[in-house]
């Protein structure tokens, strides 16, 4: 199966040519398109984010030797979650390229960072099965390096950043709700908003609570720092 132009180029910029394409074609594939293709990228996503937390680990635990693991937990969770993937996917032009439904596609999806992190782990798992572990991870270590980089100042996550902002201006605490959940109850999908006393809100979905509500932050983070 071959690749069309804009996923080829993907391909070259990412840095890694694939033997097996349909992997690549599977892991641009947004749910969105799933009752019309054979399969989307959830299940590469899966498998992608097991690798990336594996190579993450192993970049941290040898970058500093001296680091206790109450310092590199932070600085892994910096560098795992989503908004970092997100992050990835636009340096490297993802969006371009994903496979999306036209509704999708009108609301802002090839920008939208739940989808762009998720594709990011989906395509890490697509190229771990075209070419292994050490392959997959050479190419995360590459393209997060400047992430690794700055992992220490990173390290606060996206909640704790909103809040401080908030009180900073004086605000009451940011207020999280529940306005969702779809899927079946053994792979539940929750949508979170968060909203602060000035009005302003952002929503996000995820398969936790804690992770949509970390999206929700960093979405709203985005909006202000805008």
């Amino acid at each position: 199966m071959k690749p069309a132009a804009e996923l080829t180029a993907f391909s070259k910029r990412l840095g890694h040519e694939f033997h097996q394409p349909e992997l690549l074609i599977q892991a641009m594939t947004h749910s969105s398109l799933s009752s019309v293709t054979r399969g989307d990228n959830q299940r590469l996503e899966f498998l992608g984010d097991r690798v990336l937390g594996l190579s993450i680990s192993d970049a941290l635990f040898h970058k500093d030797s001296n680091a206790a693991e109450g310092l590199l937990a932070p600085r892994f969770n910096a560098l795992v979650r989503k908004e970092t993937c997100a992050d990835v996917a636009v340096e490297v032009g993802l969006g371009d390229a994903l496979k999306m439904g036209r509704s999708e596609m009108i609301s802002g999806g090839r920008r939208k960072m739940a989808i762009l992190g998720d594709a990011m782990e989906a395509v890490i798992g697509a190229v771990y099965l075209d070419a292994g572990f050490d392959v997959a991870s050479a190419m995360i270590i590459r393209l997060w390096s400047n992430h690794i980089e700055n992992a220490a100042d990173d390290a606060r996550d996206p909640k704790t950043t909103l809040q401080e902002w908030a009180q900073a201006k004086k605000l009451s605490t940011p207020k999280y709700i529940e306005i969702d959940r779809s899927g079946p109850d053994h792979a539940p999908i929750f949508t979170i908003e968060v909203t602060l006393e000035s009005g302003q809100r952002a929503s996000a979905q995820a398969r936790s609570k804690r992770a949509a509500s970390q999206e929700a932050a960093a979405d709203l983070l985005s909006q202000l720092e805008s």
